[in-house]
């Protein structure tokens, strides 16, 4: 691969923003400097902001393309490749798709659907069919009776770098005891249930996370340990949830509900991941806490698009403009780009940082929002 000279820049770097020249060889960064190149075959890219690929821990984006609507399946590579192309428009050069292992009901959409969505994630890549770099997430919903089993089957995936364990159980982290009558209405509108049958399903759900949540939670860690792949809390709600996380080893806190488990997470090591479109829409869709507000806090570390790929370059450049916190645009940068690598152990990007993988996005900011304009992934210019 020839050497590419990107100029007149914006450098967006861990810590400081720089005006100056970027170099790329061998899909690497080579040379970074403060200079404006002269020479004729410099790319200038006018005073644009040039700044690392981003980085997704979590996106179920892909289902929408799986199954674009119910009942209807569309052909595996064909809806991976629409997936990839969705997040290399937003800027996203790695990305680990999220897939549910286990669900409330037994015969869901994402049951029946998983096996085929991780052998496209898997076959796409190994044949060199994506533009991103897809790694996978394994979600793991503990009080799913048969997750060991799934769990068996995947973790020896070698694109499975990342796993976090969820309960959805009507009475745990995101559904409180107090929150069961908005879990009654939610599921009882979903599945068409009479008052007789929610009042089963909710028995059912309790007795299954009672079963099974802790030992699949301790057993799912213990082995994701041996092999050296990072784990996330979901949906942690309180000081003891926090506490639980951390003393299971496990990296990421994904989506706490609340400031205070927010705050202990943080202060435990734990690196909180929020939504990105919690950011955009000014706060959450469920009624849980604001991302702003643990920006205001300091202790916002990582940005997730979620369900919506875009909304995650958005959401930093949003952070950084917010008169009300200590978050730079560097700093606001790292939060989808070096922290979430860090934090998924990938230490060969996530910075413009010579030496480490030339995945690269140029941002015009002189519009109303920042416009992804240019994407490089391994020095190779993919959109």
């Amino acid at each position: 691969m020839k050497e590419q000279i990107l100029t007149n820049a914006r450098l967006i770097l861990r810590d400081e923003v720089i005006t100056g020249t970027l170099v790329v060889r061998d899909g690497e960064i080579a040379e970074i400097n403060q200079e404006i190149s002269q020479l004729p075959q410099a790319d200038n890219l006018d005073g644009e902001y040039l700044m690392p690929g981003l980085v997704e821990l979590h996106t179920d984006n892909q289902e929408k393309y799986f199954t674009p609507r119910p009942k209807v399946d569309w052909p595996a590579h064909m809806a991976m490749a629409t997936h990839d192309a969705q997040l290399i428009a937003a800027g996203i050069t790695t990305s680990f798709d999220s897939v549910a292992l286990g669900d409330i009901i037994g015969e869901s959409t994402r049951v029946e659907k998983l096996d085929a969505m991780i052998k496209a994630i898997i076959e796409s890549e190994r044949v060199g069919l994506n533009r991103a770099n897809h790694l996978l997430h394994l979600r793991c919903e503990v009080s799913y009776p048969g997750l060991m089993e799934l769990f068996e089957r995947y973790i020896g995936e070698d694109l499975v770098k990342l796993v976090s364990v969820m309960d959805h159980a009507p009475g745990q982290r995101q559904f409180p005891p107090e929150n069961i009558p908005k879990y009654r209405e939610y599921y009882m509108i979903k599945y068409g249930l009479s008052d007789d049958q929610m009042d089963d399903f909710i028995k059912l759900q309790q007795a299954n996370s009672a079963q099974y949540a802790d030992p699949f939670r301790r057993r799912i860690c213990e082995v994701c340990h041996d092999r050296g792949i990072a784990i996330a809390s979901h949906d942690d709600a309180t000081l003891a949830h926090a506490q639980e996380s951390a003393d299971l080893g496990m990296q990421v806190a994904e989506f706490p509900t609340t400031l205070e488990a927010a705050k202990a997470s943080h202060e435990l090591g734990l690196k909180v991941l929020m939504g990105a479109p919690n950011i955009v829409r000014g706060g959450s869709h469920s009624g849980n806490i604001a991302a702003k507000d643990l920006a205001s806090a300091g202790v916002l570390d990582i940005l997730s698009s979620d369900y919506y790929p875009s909304a995650l370059v958005q959401a930093a450049f949003m952070v950084a403009n917010m008169e009300d916190n200590e978050y730079d645009l560097a700093r606001a940068i790292g939060l989808v780009t070096a922290n979430p690598a860090q934090a998924a152990n990938l230490h060969d990007r996530g910075e413009l940082k010579v030496g480490l993988r030339a995945d690269l996005v140029q941002v015009n900011s002189h519009s109303v929002m920042p416009l992804v304009e240019r994407v490089w992934c391994k020095g190779k210019r993919v959109f």
